[in-house]
C-alpha cells in the first residue's frame, strides 16, 4: 500500500527550530522511528498537511541516568534499549520488554516514546511507565512539562500532550532496594505480534516489607495500574494462598474486549494466569534465582 495523500516534509537541525515549526503548523505530525506514523499514513488514517523528522536531534538520542531515574530520550529504539549497558544494569526489565516489541526490524527504528505517543491500548511501553510511576517529559516554546504516566494515557490514541508540545523523553525512577521485575505479553504466534494482554509486574523489599507494582496492558483502553492488587498485597510474602487472592481481584481492575484477537474471557483468564507467573518470577529474580529477563514466560 503506498502513500497517496500529499504532504510538506521538513528536517529541522535544532529543539528550538523543531519547536518552532510545531507552533506554527497545527496540523503537523512528528516523523521519529516512522512505524506507526507511516502505516498511518499508508492507511489513510492520518493526513497531516506536514512532517516533521526530528532523526537529526542528537540530543534526544541518550539514554542516562539523572536524579534518580532512567531517562529515555525522544528517538531511542527498543534495539538500543536492549543493548544498553545501564539498562542491563540497573533495569533489566526494559530490556525483557523491548524483546517482546514486533522484530529485530521494527525494534531497530520503532522507538520507546513513539510507542507511548501512539498509545495503542496493545503498546508495550505503557505498562512499565504506569506500575513504576514514570514520567514523560513534554516541551513547547514556552514550558516544559513532565507528566505522570498514568495522566498521560487519556484514552486509546489518545494523550495528554497539547498542540505545539514535542514529547522531548520519558523518566523510570530506579529502585533503591533489592528488586525484580517480569513482563509477560501473550501473543497468537512467535514473532511479530500485538498483545492479546500483558502484564508487569516489579517486586521490592524496603526494610524487608514486600512492596508491589503491578500494571495490565490491552485490556482497557489505557495502560491499567493495578492499585487493588497492590494493596491486597503490600506487606505480604508471596505463596500460594496470596498468590490465588491476586488472581481472584483481576476482574475488578481489568475490562477486557472481545475482538478479532481474542475473546473478553480468554484475555481475563490469561491475565490470571500470566499474573500468577510474573509474580512469582518477579519474586525469584529478587532472589537472584528464576527465568533470566527476555525468556519467554507464556
Amino acid at each position: 500500500m503506498s502513500i497517496t495523500n500529499d504532504f510538506e516534509y521538513v528536517k529541522p537541525k535544532s529543539l528550538a527550530e523543531t519547536l518552532k515549526i510545531l507552533v506554527k503548523n497545527k496540523n503537523a505530525m512528528v516523523l521519529a522511528g516512522g512505524t506507526d506514523l507511516v502505516g498511518s499514513l499508508k492507511e489513510r488514517t492520518v493526513a497531516p498537511d506536514l512532517v516533521i523528522d526530528i532523526k537529526g536531534l542528537k540530543e534526544l538520542k541518550k539514554i542516562e541516568k539523572k536524579g534518580g531515574a532512567i531517562h529515555i530520550g525522544a528517538l531511542v529504539t527498543f534495539s538500543e534499549l536492549i543493548e544498553s549497558k545501564l539498562v542491563g544494569k540497573r533495569m533489566p526489565v526494559l530490556v525483557e520488554i523491548s524483546k517482546k516489541v514486533a522484530s529485530v526490524g521494527i525494534r531497530n527504528r520503532a522507538t520507546f516514546i513513539g510507542n507511548i505517543c501512539s498509545a495503542v491500548p496493545c503498546l508495550d511501553s505503557g505498562p512499565v511507565l504506569v506500575a513504576m510511576g514514570g514520567f514523560v517529559h513534554v516541551k513547547s516554546r514556552l514550558r516544559t512539562r513532565k507528566i505522570p504516566a498514568e495522566k498521560w494515557f487519556i484514552h486509546a490514541r489518545k494523550t495528554a500532550r497539547k498542540p505545539g508540545e514535542l514529547v522531548i523523553g520519558a523518566s523510570i525512577p530506579l529502585p533503591r532496594e533489592k528488586n525484580g521485575a517480569c513482563y509477560i505479553k501473550l501473543g497468537r504466534y512467535q514473532g511479530e505480534d500485538l498483545a492479546q494482554a500483558s502484564v508487569f509486574v516489579h517486586l521490592s523489599l524496603k526494610n524487608k516489607i514486600p512492596l508491589y507494582q503491578i500494571a495490565f496492558g490491552s485490556v482497557a483502553p489505557v495502560p491499567r495500574r493495578a492499585h487493588r492488587i497492590e494493596k491486597a498485597l503490600n506487606g505480604r510474602k508471596l505463596n500460594h494462598e496470596l498468590v490465588t487472592e491476586a488472581r481472584n481481584l483481576v476482574a475488578s481492575v481489568v475490562t477486557p474486549i472481545t475482538d478479532i484477537r481474542a475473546t473478553r474471557e480468554y484475555r481475563l483468564l490469561m491475565c490470571e494466569v500470566m499474573l500468577e507467573r510474573a509474580l512469582l518470577a518477579a519474586q525469584e529474580r529478587l532472589n537472584g534465582r528464576g527465568p533470566a529477563y527476555g525468556v519467554n514466560l507464556i
